[in-house]
C-alpha cells in the first residue's frame, strides 16, 4: 500500500504573509478555503482580473488586491503563496521564483508544484481536523470532511474546554499527567464504543 508521507502542520496564518497569484474560480476557491478555516489570515492577491465574487469576499476581509499582472516583486515578505492561474507558464514561474527564495507554494492542481496541499478541514470549536489524500483525490477529502462534520458531536468544544481545566488541577510531573489524561479520556471512548 502506497503512504502519505506528508506531515500535518496547523499554522497561524494571522502571522503570515500570504499570496494567492490568480483571479478566477480557482482563487476563490482557495480563498474561501483559507478564510473559512482562518478568517483572520493575512492575505494578499494579485491577478490582471477579478471575479466580482472574489472581490466581494475580498472587501468582506480587508484583503489587498492588485490588479495587475504577477511579478516576482510581490513575493517580498511572503511566507506562503498559492498559484491558482489557468496560464501554466505563470504557474511554473511562481513556482520557481518560490523555490528559489525558499517561500513555500502550492500550485493548484499540480501536485510536482506543491510545497503542501490544502486538505479537508473539519473545525469544531477548538476542534479542527486535517484530512489529507497525498494530492490525489480532492473529492474523497471532501467526503471525509462531510463524515466527520457528520459524526464529530457539536458540544466536543465543552469536552475541550473542560478538559483543559481538569488537566490543571492535576498534580505531578508531564508523564502523570499524561498518564492521567489518557486514563480519563480512555474512559470516553470506551463508552462510545460500547453503544
Amino acid at each position: 500500500m502506497e503512504r502519505n508521507n506528508l506531515y500535518p502542520v496547523f499554522l497561524k496564518v494571522s502571522n503570515l504573509n500570504i499570496l494567492i497569484v490568480g483571479g478566477g474560480n480557482v482563487a476563490l476557491e482557495k480563498l474561501t478555503f483559507l478564510l473559512k478555516s482562518s478568517p483572520d489570515a493575512n492575505v494578499e492577491m494579485v491577478s490582471p482580473m477579478f471575479r466580482e465574487e472574489t472581490i466581494a469576499l475580498a472587501d468582506k476581509f480587508a484583503i489587498k488586491m492588485n490588479v495587475t499582472p504577477y511579478s516576482k516583486s510581490y513575493l517580498n515578505n511572503k511566507h506562503m503563496v498559492v498559484a491558482t492561474t489557468d496560464n501554466i507558464p505563470v504557474n511554473e514561474q511562481v513556482y520557481h521564483d518560490c523555490r528559489a527564495q525558499n517561500i513555500l507554494v502550492n500550485v493548484a492542481d499540480n501536485p510536482p508544484f506543491c510545497d503542501f496541499y490544502m486538505g479537508g478541514i473539519v473545525t469544531k470549536g477548538n476542534v479542527k481536523v486535517a484530512i489529507s489524500t497525498n494530492g490525489k483525490s480532492p473529492t474523497t477529502a471532501k467526503r471525509l470532511r462531510q463524515f466527520f462534520e457528520d459524526v464529530i458531536p457539536e458540544n466536543i468544544d465543552d469536552l475541550v474546554k473542560n478538559l483543559n481545566e481538569f488537566r490543571k488541577t492535576i498534580k505531578g510531573d508531564f508523564e502523570e499527567k499524561v498518564e492521567t489524561l489518557n486514563e480519563f479520556t480512555k474512559g470516553l471512548v470506551n463508552k462510545k464504543d460500547a453503544k
